[in-house]
């Protein structure tokens, strides 16, 4: 390495340092001054149990949702022509730069008792899922969008003049070319969604023991004075937050090897 490559990865280092790995040291060494009893306790706590089980499984099934529907409004943005395209591009990156409380309010509007729809899903699970599912859909459209755009469409066109389907010309062409773009998205779109607060507050009540998730958990231990379990609690995200993107990591390579 050159001196000026070595001065810039010592400085990006001692950044990321500052800003991720010293931080999420420090929680980890918070949670582990009470020993294993303090993971022991937060685990067998009911209320922190299910605030953790409710996360995770919203997590889970809005990424399998998005995997699909954002591939396929990234191909839709890609490969169509309409009127308000752009409109439609535009509109996809909202949930980015909406403020989350905003978007609590906006899913309430529509989705609450008094909306248009009288759906009436605050305070429910549903609100949940409504909730993560918000904020988490542009991840995957964002990373497979430049894909699509990138990939050329002769090996397509050959393989249809050859007498190939649409589907097996998708299946055994493009979606391996996308498959890496597909994981990526959906490891940021669970990560995302384990960790949403701000869109929650005002749809889904907090309620113990049916609506209240993991973030909610640890502020409520927190504004109880248990700093401990908070920042257990907070670990145990984060170890489920890495399993995840480890797995998808893993599952997406072997996809990519075998396509």
């Amino acid at each position: 390495m050159t001196p000026g490559s070595t001065l810039g990865l010592g400085i990006g280092l001692l950044w990321f340092s500052l800003l991720v790995l010293i931080p999420l040291s420090a929680i980890v060494v918070e949670a582990s001054g009470g020993g294993l009893d303090t993971y022991k306790n937060a685990l067998t706590n009911d209320q922190t149990f299910n605030a953790l089980k409710i996360t995770v499984i919203a997590a889970l099934v809005t990424t399998a949702i998005n995997m699909v529907m954002g591939t396929t409004i990234a191909w839709v943005l890609v490969r169509d022509r309409f009127r308000g395209k752009a409109l439609l591009d535009l509109i996809i990156d909202i949930p980015f730069a909406m403020p989350t409380i905003v978007a609590g309010l906006v899913l309430l509007a529509l989705y609450g008792s008094q909306g248009p729809l009288g759906t009436s899903f605050e305070n429910t699970r549903m609100a949940v899922f409504l909730a993560i599912a918000f904020v988490t859909l542009p991840f995957v459209v964002r990373t497979v969008q430049p894909v699509l755009e990138e990939m050329e469409t002769e090996v397509e066109d050959a393989a249809a003049s050859l007498g190939a389907s649409r589907f097996t010309t998708f299946r055994r062409i493009v979606l391996p070319t996308l498959v890496p773009a597909i994981f990526a998205g959906a490891a940021l779109s669970f990560a995302r969604g384990i960790s949403e607060y701000g869109s929650l507050v005002l749809l889904s009540g907090n309620l113990p023991n049916k609506t209240e998730v993991s973030s909610f958990r640890v502020a409520s231990l927190l504004e109880g004075g248990s700093r401990a379990s908070a920042a257990a609690v907070a670990t145990l995200m984060l170890l489920v937050a890495l399993i995840a993107i480890v797995a998808l990591d893993v599952t997406q390579r072997r996809l990519a090897r075998r396509g």
